[in-house]
């Protein structure tokens, strides 16, 4: 983040602390819990955002050399990306032209051609069929149409996003314009230099969307959070800031409140506050004074059920076991946070809004992200109402 956006944040917050106030909507926003439970809902969330909409799926880092490759099947397309020798990305769907076979199962590196497990049929890491075992018996096969089905793919900012419908390969992703006026915003992070440590996955029993709920509120932090992290933060506090369909949101540690010299928390403004970036449709950026925390959430088969991938990247990777005792006990506060906490209490959640008790849900002015992300879903959805 630029310095001259980090302090006019700061006056903000200082203003807020100072007058009693936090960001405010401008209007309070209800939201029918019909959007948690339909199955007709979910098939269009699932049929727009997660097939249509560029996802992140992984770091720059994580596919840093020539031949190193990452599988994700969260979105309902088996996505395979592969670095190339001449340092391009290439995306496809991970599935065989032949009998629709895997191609790659999980991630790593030193590929130098894409082969089929079940009888074969090979690729280069352009996608293209370079050998079909038994020849003899596809001898009329034209193998320049039966190459991998490519994705749109697209690398930026040290982050690596793709569209996960095979049928708008061509259509090149701006994701500049994508990203609503971010850009530069995240370029400023360096995330290029960033090193994954560790990913997790949970799959708690709730809707895809509680779980990003989580992350857009400080307002349930003294609450919920009162025997963890809670302590730590000034509760229902926040500044907001939306860029198109995505989200800025920073919470504030005590320590901010508690600086006599204001200049200094200027200076210092990470240490005294966590930078969360919702980048839609799913994902949740953590900024931290050391590391990041990005949170990934999928839907499941059914309304109540979703995947959530949690990934720890670190400034360099860890050269000694203290160090790495030092970012898994991150990883694990996080965990503790989160899937003990929130998630768990968002099971219930998801239970009562099975019962018929509330027809919906009420966001109040003080959850100003909150209400930005699910007018945003309601926009990309096209439903009635949204604004």
């Amino acid at each position: 983040m630029r310095p001259e956006t980090r302090s006019e944040l700061a006056q903000r917050l200082f203003h807020y602390l100072d007058t009693g106030t936090t960001a405010m909507a401008g209007a309070m926003f209800q939201n029918p819990v019909a959007a948690y439970t339909s199955d007709e809902r979910l098939a269009l969330e699932k049929r727009i955002l997660f097939r249509d909409y560029p996802l992140l799926v992984a770091f720059s880092s994580q596919l840093a050399r020539a031949g190193d490759y990452l599988t994700d099947d969260d979105s309902g397309t088996p996505i395979l990306v592969v670095r190339t020798g001449s340092g391009r990305l290439n995306a496809f769907a991970n599935v065989c032209r032949h009998r629709g076979a895997r191609v790659v199962e999980g991630c790593g590196a030193g590929k130098w051609a894409l082969g089929c497990p079940y009888h074969g049929w090979t690729y280069d890491l352009d996608g293209a069929l370079i050998d079909v075992p038994g020849e003899a018996g596809f001898a009329d096969l034209p193998r320049e149409q039966h190459g991998l089905r490519r994705l749109a793919v697209v690398e930026r900012y040290g982050l690596v996003w793709v569209r996960p419908d095979p049928t708008a390969a061509a259509t090149a992703i701006d994701i500049d314009v994508q990203l609503g006026g971010l850009a530069a915003e995240l370029e400023s992070f360096g995330f290029e230099r960033y090193h994954h440590f560790e990913t997790r996955t949970l799959r708690p029993r709730i809707n895809w969307k509680v779980a990003v709920d989580t992350f857009l509120e400080a307002y349930h932090l003294p609450a919920l959070h009162a025997r963890s992290v809670g302590p730590i933060f000034v509760g229902n506090l926040c500044a907001a800031d939306a860029f198109g369909h995505h989200h800025r949101m920073i919470a504030v540690r005590r320590s901010f409140a508690e600086v006599r010299d204001r200049r200094e928390a200027e200076r210092d403004f990470l240490r005294h506050t966590i930078e969360l970036y919702t980048l839609f449709p799913n994902t949740v950026f953590i900024h931290q004074a050391d590391h990041v925390e990005v949170w990934r959430m999928f839907p499941g088969d059914t309304p109540d059920s979703a995947t959530v991938r949690l990934s720890l990247y670190v400034p360099e990777a860890p050269a000694t076991e203290k160090a790495r005792q030092h970012w898994a006990a991150n990883m694990q506060l996080a965990i503790d946070a989160v899937d003990v906490e929130d998630f768990r209490l968002g099971e219930g959640i998801q239970r009562g809004f099975r019962s018929g008790a509330q027809d919906h849900v009420t966001y109040g002015r003080n959850e100003p992200a909150l209400i930005h992300f699910h007018r945003s879903l309601g926009r990309a959805l096209g439903l009635d109402g949204a604004r």
